[in-house]
């Protein structure tokens, strides 16, 4: 919502940003996909070591976070 705000607030000011702005987000979005899946992926993978690390802790009977 406040994004939404600003991008008001910048087409009343600067109409030609705003416009080269929203035209632009697609684009941005597109070339910023494959560095999200690489994020998520690490982060999967750092999970399931920790998963995997703490299970005799659990079978032990070890208290969850």
């Amino acid at each position: 919502m406040i994004g939404f705000l600003i991008w008001i607030v910048l087409f009343v000011l600067c109409w030609p940003l705003a416009l080269i702005a929203l035209l632009m987000y697609p684009i941005i979005w597109l070339l910023t996909l494959p560095f999200r899946l690489i994020g998520i992926s690490v982060e999967a993978i750092f999970e399931l070591l920790r998963a995997i690390l703490f299970l005799p802790a659990r079978i032990l009977g070890g208290k969850p976070r």
